[in-house]
């Protein structure tokens, strides 16, 4: 007996994810590997996902999971009992804590009390919804399937299914959006007393329907524009205008002001948690715990070593998964401490290798405001998450140890 315990707690964490790249349909601002298919295309990918996973059997003998998290696309168009058989498969070939946090994420309109009792009986812990914006007009703009109202319809029926642990998504900077109409959608938000929100800045990614709705205009940001009467002329053909960069930053403000004030705490740059509801699959990806992925364009990071999934579906369906392999060098994997760690309220405790290499970077920044460091930590300023994609750019290492 004391063998096999011994045994099993030298097994190393992992995190697995599972990406399923379907949806109703695209919104005009996603970049991600998704989009809708027909019945068939999705029975046939389940069947291919779990050959994947079975392919992975050797491999998670050595591993405990921590956290298991169905992401997309969206996730919760597959059937229940489908999600259920992913995670049976994976329960097979892996070994998960008892306490394992296992998440879907969700959209209004595809739930329904059937499929939330199938979650729930597969042992599914933990719902993200997403919502983006309380205000139908934003909504639209975005292209998305549900109204305000809806999303409260899913909202209850995941409540009265008996889930006690839910994020919500939402989406600042929005097309038409004004300081006012976010911080009514923070407030409406927080009124459900949902455990977890993540709060992003939309960013027009290359190829989607928005960023071609706002190329070539200033950079992108057409409401920034100096001319004013540009603006308004541009407006008067139907193209919405994007908060400014001041509005911006005062949106970002507000966020933290009014999810701290309803007892949220930011624990990384964009993600707030009632105390002790701090995702573990973020975490963990911030602080590199090894993690493996399932599907197309999964990517996956395991003995020091990343790869990651072909994007393409056919040939994926068919038995090809991995198609590119890449090994971390110690300059790599202290870079990736670095700037993701510093992504998180706690931090990075220093090593005396970072001290070294770092030193210049760590000393002017300090000097500037942007990062402080306590009790062995150094963490981002209010001020440097302002800034943060700056200042992170810098922990980048270019050249060998």
């Amino acid at each position: 007996m004391s063998k096999i315990l011994y045994t099993a707690h030298m097994k190393r964490e992992l995190e697995i994810y599972v990406h399923i790249p379907f949806c109703v349909q695209k919104c005009a601002y996603c970049d991600f590997l998704s989009g809708p298919a027909a019945r068939e295309t999705q029975e046939a990918y389940v069947r291919a996902l779990k050959g994947e996973i079975r392919e992975s059997r050797e491999m998670g003998r050595r591993y405990e999971v921590s956290a298991v998290f169905f992401g997309g696309g969206t996730p919760s168009v597959l059937k229940g009992e489908e999600i259920a058989g992913i995670l049976e498969e994976i329960r097979e070939d892996f070994s998960l804590r008892r306490d394992t946090e296992i998440t879907v994420e969700c959209n209004p309109g595809t739930l329904t009390a059937e499929k939330l009792d199938w979650y729930r009986r597969a042992g599914i812990n933990r719902l993200s919804l997403g919502l983006q914006s309380a205000q139908n007009r934003e909504l639209r703009l975005l292209g998305r399937i549900h109204t305000w109202e809806e999303f409260l319809e899913s909202f209850r029926l995941v409540r009265e299914a008996g889930f006690r642990n839910i994020n919500i998504d939402l989406m600042s900077a929005l097309p038409g959006q004004t300081r006012e109409s976010w911080a009514d959608t923070l407030e409406k938000v927080a009124a459900l007393e949902p455990e977890h929100i993540s709060a992003y800045s939309l960013i027009l990614e290359e190829g989607t329907p928005l960023y071609e709705r706002y190329k070539g205009r200033e950079e992108l940001s057409p409401c920034d524009w100096r001319d004013k009467r540009e603006a308004s002329q541009e407006a008067g053909k139907g193209l919405v205008l994007l908060p400014d960069e001041d509005t911006e930053r005062q949106m970002y403000y507000d966020t933290k002001d009014i999810l701290g004030s309803r007892g949220f705490h930011r624990y990384e740059i964009s993600n707030y948690a009632l105390p002790g509801r701090e995702c573990r699959q973020n975490l963990g990806y911030w602080r590199r715990t090894e993690y493996r992925g399932f599907g197309i364009g999964a990517a996956s990071l395991v003995d020091g070593y990343r790869f990651q999934n072909g994007r393409e579906l056919l040939p994926y369906i068919k038995g090809q998964y991995s198609t590119e392999e890449e090994t971390l060098t110690d300059a790599d994997i202290l870079s990736e401490t670095m700037f993701l760690g510093l992504r998180t309220a706690g931090g990075v405790r220093l090593t005396d290798q970072m001290r070294q290499v770092y030193k210049e970077v760590i000393e002017k920044h300090i000097s500037q405001g942007l990062l402080t460091e306590q009790d062995g930590k150094l963490r981002l300023t209010d001020r440097g998450i302002d800034i943060s994609n700056w200042v992170l750019a810098d922990f980048l290492l270019d050249t060998e140890l």
